[in-house]
C-alpha cells in the first residue's frame, strides 16, 4: 500500500473514532458516567444478595454510601435545554421537568433508606432485599418514563 494510500486510511479512521465518542467533560459524559458507576455498584451489591458473591457486610455498607453519593449527582448534568447529542433520555426529560425530579428525589430517598438499614447491626443479606428492591424500583421507574431503550 502506498504511503498516499496508507494516510487516508489512517485519517479516515482517526475521524470515525472521533464521532463515535461523547466528550467527558460535557454534561451527557458526565451524567454516562455516573449513571454507569451507580451500576456498577448496585451490581455488586445485588450480586451479594443474589449470592453470585459472597455476603461482606462492610463492603456492602461502604457501596450503599457509595451508591447514595452517586445518586444525588447526575441530575446537575441535566441542562435546562436538551443538548444535540445522542442521548438514551427521551425528550420528556425537558418537557416534564417536575415529574423527572420527583423521580430523582424519589431514587435518592431510596439509596438513603439502604444507607439507614446497612447499618443494622449484625448486617444480614435478608434484612437488605426490600431496601434494595426499592432502589431498583425507583431506577425503573425513571428508565420507564424518560429513557429511550
Amino acid at each position: 500500500m502506498s504511503l498516499k494510500r496508507l494516510s487516508v486510511v489512517l485519517l479516515a479512521c482517526m475521524v470515525l473514532c472521533a464521532c463515535g465518542g461523547v466528550d467527558p467533560d460535557s454534561p451527557l459524559g458526565k451524567r454516562k458516567a455516573i449513571f454507569k458507576q451507580m451500576l456498577h455498584t448496585s451490581e455488586d451489591m445485588n450480586g451479594m444478595l443474589l449470592g453470585r458473591l459472597a455476603f461482606d457486610a462492610p463492603t456492602f455498607a461502604a457501596s450503599a454510601v457509595k451508591l447514595d453519593g452517586l445518586a444525588h449527582q447526575p441530575w446537575q448534568h441535566f441542562p435546562q435545554v436538551r443538548e444535540q447529542d445522542h442521548t438514551s433520555a427521551k425528550p420528556e426529560v425537558w418537557e416534564r421537568q417536575a415529574r423527572f425530579q420527583a423521580l430523582a428525589r424519589s431514587l435518592e430517598g431510596a439509596t438513603g433508606e439502604l444507607v439507614v438499614a446497612s447499618r443494622a447491626q449484625p448486617l444480614k443479606d435478608l434484612d437488605l432485599d426490600k431496601p434494595m428492591q426499592k432502589v431498583e424500583n425507583a431506577c425503573k421507574a425513571c428508565h420507564r418514563e424518560f429513557r429511550d431503550h
